[in-house]
């Protein structure tokens, strides 16, 4: 019989090893993390929120000297920690332009030798979401502009509008008819859409399309169209439109008449109304080319940039392979700005202690923490300040159209945004269905802080911040959240109102799940779907 006591005693030494060597690396990783935790402290939080909440910030609108003197201290944090600029700087300059109206705009008539300008406001007007640019060729009347095979209906059926411009009557057919014969009746289908109506007339080769009021449904044709700010003096600059300073010319140009050029094209408006009055009638469409007319339309945009900065640091990974994959950690440092009108000696600033001082204060305390360790996560971590939030997520969605690390690189996206007001003990997260993975990570890192957490299992992804901005692009996200209260977007979300100690410890579970995520090599998938309900 063969002897088998050495081997048995060295397994027995290996598994001994193992079992007692196991704690000392579990404590090992326990002190490291719990020296980074210890930099979180609510004083550290209370300093950052009581600066960027302070009067002088004047409410840090996007844009604003006071939002760019946040930013700049932002970016010195970042600097002091010895975070590094991504690109060569720590901050990416918005993405959006306000729009307006250029001098260059015209619409006019060409019938044999004489042509006919028309006024702006007074005879036609362009729609906010028209293309930018010039558009000339023959006249088509296209009825309703639609296309809707269900309904057996085409405006466009053996019309020819390749390069022409065609005109289309605003709404459906049925509207005057409450049996529902065609469409819905009274009740208006997404083939009413103006945007639809567009998209149809693109793609059928039109090169620009007016739109008419019908004489059966409306007693006036002036146009409405968008109210542009060159020409509309009642129109405030916060009402400007803004859009992506670069966006390209994709549309057709687009533009309401009025019943000046309504009668320069159909003779009078009896005539439209006739023709109106048949497609009623028959259920039919009733097209036809306008003999005799050119038309030469110009829309022409002027854009100004919004203003405003992302402030953005990286902390490179350690790992050869990991270190091209990055974790984002952020936060929106923007709030509402003042009041215009006020009464003498009232409180007209919207200081934005908890939205969003409050989670600007735990990006940069997670930042802080991570920039302590003494060896690098192994994964990458980026640190970014949003600005814009309160705007309509401009500073996120400027970051995910052009992202400074590859979004298919990025293995996950933290928002923390209003995280230190109520019930001391309870946390949202929201995206917590869309996002399982992360979830359950969160789960056991919160063992270690003890939260409440009162997880979103709303089918659809909530919270209107900059995680959403994200998640639509494809990366996981979740939102760390403490929830609404009576002082959102009033002058009283000051600073003494906000719990340092809960927003603390909101922050480390934040560096916590940012830590084991940057660490772990796992990849994490979205599951469901979303549809953003706004903050």
């Amino acid at each position: 019989m063969p002897d088998c006591r050495y081997p048995v005693s060295r397994t027995i030494f290996i598994a001994l090893l193992i079992f007692l060597l196991t704690p000392v690396f579990v404590r090992a990783q326990r002190n490291v993390t719990g020296h980074a935790i210890s930099i979180i402290t609510p004083n550290l939080m209370k300093q950052t929120i009581s600066y960027l909440a302070s009067d002088s910030m004047k409410g840090r609108a996007t844009p604003s000297p006071e939002l760019d003197a946040a930013g700049e201290f932002i970016a010195r944090q970042f600097k002091s920690f010895g975070l590094q600029p991504v690109k060569g700087s720590y901050f990416q300059e918005l993405s959006f332009c306000y729009l307006d109206l250029g001098k260059e705009t015209f619409l006019s008539v060409v019938k044999g030798i004489e042509t006919r300008n028309f006024k702006i406001k007074d005879d036609f007007i362009p729609y906010e979401f028209s293309g930018s640019r010039p558009a000339e060729g023959e006249m088509v009347f296209a009825g309703y502009g639609i296309t809707a095979p269900e309904y057996h209906y085409d405006d466009y059926k053996d019309l020819d509008v390749q390069g022409k411009i065609v005109a289309v009557l605003r709404q459906e057919p049925g509207q005057t008819d409450s049996t529902g014969k065609l469409f819905d009746g009274i009740a208006l289908t997404h083939y009413s859409s103006l945007k639809e109506k567009q998209e149809n007339a693109q793609a059928h080769g039109a090169a620009g399309i007016l739109v008419m009021s019908g004489p059966l449904q409306y007693s006036s044709l002036q146009p409405t169209g968008f109210a542009w700010p060159s020409w509309s003096k009642t129109v405030s600059k916060d009402a400007l439109l803004m859009d992506y300073c670069d966006k390209p010319a994709m549309c057709i140009p687009m533009v309401q008449v009025g019943e000046s050029v309504i009668t320069e094209l159909f003779g009078r408006v009896d005539s439209l109304k006739r023709v109106q009055q048949r497609i009623e009638k028959t259920m039919q469409s009733h097209s036809f080319a306008i003999p005799n007319r050119i038309l030469a339309l110009n829309v022409s945009f002027t854009s100004k940039p919004i203003g405003g900065r992302n402030v953005i640091a990286l902390l490179e990974g350690s790992d050869p392979a990991l270190k091209n994959e990055v974790i984002v950690i952020g936060g929106h440092y923007d709030h509402i700005g003042c009041m215009k009108e006020r009464q003498a000696d009232s409180d007209y600033i919207f200081n934005g202690a908890d939205d969003n001082a409050s989670g600007t204060s735990g990006v940069l305390a997670v930042a802080k923490a991570f920039a302590t360790m003494v060896e690098s996560p192994r994964r990458s971590v980026m640190f970014i300040a949003f600005a814009g939030e309160e705007r309509g997520l401009l500073g996120s969605a400027t970051y995910v159209r052009k992202p400074l690390w590859p979004l298919e690189k990025t293995v996950a996206m933290l928002n923390l945004d209003m995280i230190g007001r109520n019930n001391p003990d309870s946390l949202y997260i929201i995206g917590a269905r869309q996002n399982p993975g992360l979830l359950k990570v969160v789960r056991k890192q919160n063992k270690a802080i003890g939260f409440t957490l009162v997880e979103s299992q709303n089918k659809q992804l909530e919270g209107g911040s900059d995680h959403a901005s994200f998640f639509y692009q494809g990366v996981p996200v979740l939102f760390f959240f403490t929830g609404f209260h009576p002082d959102y977007h009033k002058v009283t979300d000051q600073a003494d109102r906000i719990d340092a100690d809960k927003a603390a410890r909101v922050a480390r579970l934040a560096f916590l799940t940012a830590w084991t995520v940057a660490n772990e090599n796992k990849h994490y998938k979205i599951t469901g779907s979303a549809d953003g309900t706004g903050k």
